[in-house]
């Protein structure tokens, strides 16, 4: 397989495999450590996905900085170096239990991952520019993405096993091992970098640093600070009286302002032989906002159903082996004195401090009375964290499928157009939604666990609509840009990834609002299907902008 592709690629492959190990490693257990009362910070379920949208609304808005730098004054090799190190740090200091040591580990990830994330990919597209290797391209980059997804399948078994057996702090420093590795990797093949790695500068028709930090950074900066300070209007559950739910959440919308107004001013200065492929652009980078909105719940609220509300419960040989594999937790049936959650598993708080109550642990509560053991008797749960590992599970079992059938329609001239596929993408990724509404209602909106094959289903069916459009949109990026502002158009891209993952803390924070969970879910289809809806009536306007410029 690699002899027909560069020599490079196995290094990077590796490195990726490595940084996407610990980055998912880490985001698995991330809510699930805040909300830990004995050992995380007690944080509620608003609380905790707040936080955590935010992180992640953030490390996929670095990217567009971190490329722009590369590319201009570091080059690739110094970026990618420099972008693990600090996120190999950041992730060794979530490990320290400290709420302003996690803020600054957060932020190091942040930076570092805007470094590595756009940079790797870009080092592996220059070797494909190769007369030699044209050809071999698309199978290159679908044989690193399997990189990606094998690291993030993997990932969470290391951090269930060191979580269980050592605590939060060794699965986070496992994270911050797997990066440093990737990063060694990375260095051992710097041999076959070489032509490759060569800063471009400043080109003609490129904006000036400068004014990308006067006119982009420097206004969001300001609006970010005054989205934080300006209030609203107190409420009984507003108590900070914030605008858009938390002080976080107004401060990213309100940094997002001069952002979008920029995008904007671009569309109308634009030549224009360029205004209509600008403004096809700029159609799809709002749409998908609204599927990352959703997909991403995979870290918050599908973490929180996982944990929660499905039948996690491991008996006989397989329990005793993932027992021992230490995958899962031993958990008595006894009460003790514990958190007090109300009915929908709301921790009660009363002026900040946990309220406690004499009761069976949390799992218990919804158990069909028939499958309770007897008092003090002792059941294997697994990890909740190892849910994380279906998605990834699922894109290693799905990419050559989705390939396959793309080929089968390309060979009898009925492959659909990039857009068409983003649409149907949409589509898909709605009717996951009716998975976990159905479970809702099987589950009786969680008087009793359901089987964790109801989440199985959801993120297969989501994963065939992350296939469908998550490749289509960068690959669209690139067709329809403008030569001479592709990477502000790139990151316009990571820009709407960041506003959805962000959407998705937003989404997330308000689980513990609904009483029926199955309105939840609800909520999440009627904002995929809106998406859906608007895609198809584009569909017809982007394939006419698409035959325009001579491309599919």
């Amino acid at each position: 397989m690699w002899k027909k592709h560069p020599k490079a690629l196995p290094f990077l492959f590796l490195s990726e495999m490595w940084e996407r190990f610990g980055y998912y490693l880490m985001i698995g257990i991330f809510t699930l450590y805040l909300k830990d009362v004995k050992a995380g910070f007690a944080m509620t379920e608003k609380e905790a996905s707040d936080l955590y949208g935010t992180f992640i609304a953030l490390v996929f808005l670095t990217p567009f900085i971190g490329g722009l730098i590369a590319d201009r004054y570091l080059g690739y090799k110094k970026s990618i170096v420099f972008g693990g190190i600090l996120m190999g740090i950041g992730y060794f200091l979530m490990g320290v239990h400290d709420i302003t040591v996690l803020y600054i580990a957060m932020t190091f990830v942040i930076v570092g991952n805007g470094f590595f994330k756009p940079n790797i990919s870009t080092l592996l597209g220059s070797f494909y520019n190769n007369e030699k290797y044209k050809d071999k391209k698309d199978e290159g980059y679908n044989i690193f993405y399997m990189g990606i997804n094998v690291g993030g399948f993997i990932c969470n078994f290391f951090g269930a096993a060191l979580q269980i057996l050592l605590g939060w702090h060794w699965a986070f420093m496992a994270a911050g091992v797997g990066m440093f590795i990737g990063v060694i990797v990375f260095l051992l093949g710097t041999k076959h970098y070489v032509g490759h790695d060569q800063k471009k500068g400043v080109q003609e028709g490129d904006m000036p640093f400068y004014k990308i930090i006067l006119f982009i950074l420097l206004p969001s900066f300001i609006f970010g600070a005054i989205g934080w300070l300006v209030k609203g209007v107190a409420s009984e559950t507003n108590l900070n009286s914030s605008i858009f739910g938390s002080d976080s959440t107004d401060a990213f919308i309100f940094a997002c302002i001069p952002i979008v107004f920029f995008y904007g001013t671009i569309y109308f200065k634009a030549k224009a032989e360029d205004k209509r492929s600008i403004g096809a652009l700029l159609a799809i980078f709002g749409v998908v906002i609204l599927f990352w909105g959703v997909f991403k719940l995979n870290g918050s609220a599908l973490t929180t159903w996982a944990d929660r509300y499905t039948d996690r419960e491991v008996t006989g040989t397989t329990g005793q082996i993932v027992g021992k594999l230490k995958l899962a937790k031993e958990v008595e049936y006894k009460k003790e004195s514990t958190e007090l959650y109300d009915a929908q598993f709301r921790l009660q708080k009363v002026n900040g401090v946990v309220q406690k109550e004499v009761n069976y642990p949390l799992y218990f509560r919804n158990v069909a009375p028939e499958k309770l053991p007897a008092e003090g008797g002792k059941v294997h749960l697994w990890a909740t964290n190892l849910s994380q590992s279906i998605n990834p599970g699922w894109v290693i079992i799905l990419t050559p499928l989705v390939v396959a059938f793309f080929s089968f329609l390309r060979i009898r001239k009925k492959e659909p157009s990039t857009p068409t596929k983003i649409a149907f993408g949409l589509l898909i990724s709605a009717l996951s939604v009716l998975i976990m509404i159905a479970a809702v209602k099987i589950g009786n909106n969680g008087a009793e666990k359901v089987s964790a094959w109801w989440l199985v289903a959801n993120y297969g069916i989501i994963t065939i609509g992350e296939l469908f459009l998550s490749p289509m949109g960068l690959s669209v990026v690139s067709k329809l840009s403008p030569v001479n502002i592709t990477s502000l158009m790139m990151g316009g891209w990571f820009l709407s990834t960041s506003i959805g993952n962000k959407l998705s803390g937003v989404l997330a924070s308000m689980w513990d609002t609904y009483d029926d969970k199955a309105n939840f879910f609800w909520v999440n289809f009627a904002l995929l299907m809106f998406a859906t809806v608007l895609m198809f009536g584009l569909v017809k306007q982007l394939n006419k902008v698409m035959k325009e410029k001579g491309i599919n």
